[in-house]
């Protein structure tokens, strides 16, 4: 995998003392951590804690951080990390629907008519309930793979787990999913 001289250079600034290195984390990685974070939690004032809490611990361990590294999967690692930590200290497994993402809200726009409007509006509530009974590992699974389109491998390594663990938590997750969309259908 090929290192991004910005963010090399960015961390060096950062391993240096200079804090205008972490300006550059913060503008590219930002975004995506705070959609990460929220849709693990659920919950946007924690998710963006969360991302801010992930930025800061950066900050204060960049002299152990090797800079043959990529640093979006390590980031991403911790952005997961930290948000599975603030669940469990919040103690909540599930957390009520909150704003949409940006990537449903893309698709409702592109919706033809009124009609595929109402049925996309209401799948998408299913999937987004469904989703938050998941356990918090499972939703992590779920939205670094189908809404932040991770492979397999850069999962492994944002989470810090064997590629074998990804694919049972993936699996677990869908099968659950499955089921709880499943027996909706069923109820209607």
């Amino acid at each position: 995998m090929m290192l991004d001289t910005d963010e090399v250079q960015a961390v060096r600034c950062l391993k240096n003392g200079d804090i205008g290195g972490l300006e550059l984390l913060i503008a590219r990685y930002q975004d995506k951590a705070l959609r990460m974070a929220f849709l693990v939690t659920q919950d946007e004032p924690l998710a963006e804690d969360v991302v801010q809490d992930a930025f800061v611990r950066f900050f204060l361990r960049v002299s152990g951080f090797d800079e043959a590294r990529p640093f979006e999967p390590y980031f991403l690692r911790s952005v997961v990390n930290t948000a599975l930590n603030a669940l469990q200290r919040e103690n909540k497994g599930n957390y009520p629907m909150g704003q949409e993402t940006h990537a449903l809200e893309a698709l409702l726009d592109q919706a033809a008519s009124v009609e595929e409007q109402v049925e996309f509006n209401a799948l998408k509530q299913k999937i987004l309930e469904a989703l938050s009974i998941l356990a918090p590992r499972q939703r992590a699974v779920i939205v670094q793979r189908y809404y932040l389109q991770m492979s397999e491998e850069e999962m492994s390594a944002a989470l810090d787990a064997p590629r074998g663990t990804v694919k049972w938590l993936l699996h677990a997750a869908r099968e659950r999913l499955r089921s709880l969309l499943g027996s909706e259908r069923m109820s209607e």
